[in-house]
């Protein structure tokens, strides 16, 4: 055939034809950007309740190590998988009693655009909008521990070794590690937790009154905090302090 009748035989592209094309390219590119925004949330939500989670400060007793309004990323690995060491820095749900009378400030968002990104946020593991029920201390002591405060010199003693702790927080004039004194033993699958704030710290000391009698439950601990998120400027590693408990051992018997 001639050049001329290849030619006459070619089907115009109309209008509507080279339209389809794009067409069916749009939809399945908001198909594969759906597939990708559904995999993303359910990633999110599974990491969020397995492995990691945000938490809000709401008060100063972990002073000077958190702030108030920092955020924290806690390993949800803690104790389930990876076991609680002494010097970790816990949250934990409220044993029962613990957050009674407590005026924290509430700077979660007030309207309901803000408190349903919020909401959002907090399935996946970046939001805090689940935060006001949890507290955050740092262990002292592990199941069996004998724990206690405060020798001549003003330090706490963990199985009978005394402690130097570098995180507390004294006021001016203190020097004992704890204001009130105290001996106990920690009973099985339990925790004695404080806060680095020591004299503004309503942690296991304050609580022996309440039905776990100051004892932070295993069942309740929710993770290990082990990074500062927010403020950008507050971007830090939290330490466990191995080196303080180094000494203390096992729990006697």
């Amino acid at each position: 055939m001639s050049d001329s009748t290849t030619t006459t035989l070619r089907r115009p592209r109309t209008r509507q034809n080279r339209r389809k094309p794009r067409r069916g390219g749009a939809l399945t590119f908001l198909r594969d950007l759906f597939i990708i925004v559904l995999a993303a949330l359910l990633v999110s939500f599974l990491v969020k309740t397995f492995l990691v989670r945000s938490f809000w400060i709401p008060s100063g007793s972990m002073e000077n190590t958190l702030q108030v309004n920092d955020r924290v990323v806690v390993d949800e690995l803690v104790p389930n998988v990876i076991p609680v060491h002494r010097g970790d820095i816990i949250v934990f749900t409220d044993p029962g009693g613990w957050l009674a009378g407590e005026n924290l400030p509430n700077v979660q968002p007030t309207s309901d655009l803000g408190r349903a990104f919020e909401w959002l946020l907090t399935q996946v593991g970046l939001g805090t909008a689940d935060s006001d029920n949890h507290l955050i201390k740092r262990v002292i002591g592990l199941p069996g521990d004998h724990v206690s405060c405060c020798n001549d010199l003003g330090q706490m003693s963990v199985n009978g070794v005394p402690l130097a702790e570098p995180y507390i927080t004294l006021p001016s004039g203190k020097s004992a590690a704890s204001g009130t004194s105290f001996s106990v033993t920690v009973p099985a699958n339990s925790l004695w937790v404080m806060g680095d704030n020591r004299y503004d710290s309503k942690d296991s000391r304050y609580n022996r009154t309440t039905p776990s009698k100051g004892f932070v439950p295993m069942s309740d601990v929710v993770g290990r905090a082990f990074v500062i998120s927010w403020p950008a400027d507050r971007w830090r590693w939290l330490s466990d302090y191995s080196s303080t408990f180094a000494g203390v051992g096992r729990a006697k018997d």
